[in-house]
């Protein structure tokens, strides 16, 4: 398992993968397997790769590993509620993550008519969200996601 002095380390570079990735429309790779989406960065010693599969109804993973070895993983399901969602939306909230809130997007994030929210229970080493979209008043959107460090 990484160390917990290595955490910052981690976090950082997960959120720099964030960016240079799918919510940043950039750096998608060769499909892994039958049919999914792919997304890989990487930067000095770190390697993220991001795979999901579906569409308006999805799941996914995110792995990181630090010199050849994993150190941190994320599952997520998620779906689409409506047609008045927006994936670009989507992809802006979560440019919009932080140290505080490193998992998907930010606790609340707001621009026009849509309005992200995202709650988390635990910490980067093990924990469990929950995120939605709104369109005006209406949910538009969720995802469930859980994660943390591997040992």
């Amino acid at each position: 398992m990484i160390f917990l002095e290595k955490l910052d380390t981690l976090i950082q570079f997960r959120l720099e993968a964030n960016v240079n990735t799918y919510a940043a429309f950039m750096n998608e790779v060769e499909s892994t397997r039958l049919d999914s989406h792919d997304f890989c960065y990487q930067k000095d010693d770190w390697t993220y790769h991001d795979t999901y599969v579906g569409g308006a109804q999805f799941a996914g993973e995110e792995a990181i590993w630090k010199d050849g070895k994993s150190v941190y993983a994320m599952n997520y399901m998620g779906r689409v509620l409506s047609k008045d969602f927006s994936g670009k939306f989507l992809k802006a909230a979560l440019r919009h993550a932080d140290k505080k809130m490193p998992y998907r997007g930010p606790k609340h994030y707001e621009d026009g008519v849509f309005t992200y929210k995202c709650s988390v229970n635990g910490d980067f080493t093990w924990f469990q969200g929950y995120e939605e979209i709104f369109f005006h008043d209406k949910k538009v959107y969720e995802c469930y996601f859980h994660g943390g460090l591997i040992s």
